[in-house]
């Protein structure tokens, strides 16, 4: 059973649940925006991806100086060498997203995206660095899914073979 007082507060649960939805669906929008044919549809995709990206530049810097100021800290429950790794783990997400951001910002800056065919973004920097900037903002991407799956999985292990009530600490709802 997990108590009220061993669960996180209800804005950092729905950072959570926000951050994790939105990288899965940019990561969705980024692997697959490209299968269709140039066009509206396409540019209206594209639009969702660089507004959806700039939603979680504001959901990340929220997130970041909420935990920083008013986020509930719960205590340690995982032996010294297991917290170690969560606490890296949890950094080197929070580092992963933030190179993943300044370089979506960056690609959409040099870019100058038309969103949405409403306004365009201006252009800035080196027409050539937009295959290098792309590149690597798809590569970090990928990385970040990879450790956000070896992140959910690490809870599923919690909560199915420890049984340590972890993942209950972070899951939407009342307390059980």
């Amino acid at each position: 059973m997990v108590r009220q007082a061993d669960r996180y507060d209800g804005v950092t649960i729905s950072l959570h649940w926000i951050t994790a939805l939105l990288v899965v669906v940019l990561w969705v929008i980024g692997q697959t925006a490209d299968f269709f044919p140039k066009g509206a549809f396409q540019s209206a995709y594209w639009s969702t991806h660089v507004v959806l990206g700039f939603l979680l530049v504001l959901v990340i810097l929220y997130r970041v100086g909420w935990r920083a100021t008013a986020g509930r800290r719960l205590p340690r429950v995982d032996p010294v060498p297991l917290h170690i790794l969560a606490k890296a783990t949890h950094y080197g997400l929070y580092l992963l997203l933030a190179i993943v951001l300044v370089l979506g910002v960056a690609n959409a800056f040099v870019r100058g995206y038309h969103i949405y065919d409403l306004f365009q973004l201006p252009q800035l920097g080196d027409k050539d660095l937009r295959r290098p900037i792309t590149v690597w903002h798809g590569r970090a991407a990928n990385v970040v899914l990879i450790l956000a799956g070896l992140h959910a999985l690490a809870a599923l292990g919690h909560h199915y073979v420890m049984r340590d009530g972890v993942l209950r600490r972070m899951m939407p709802g009342r307390a059980v």
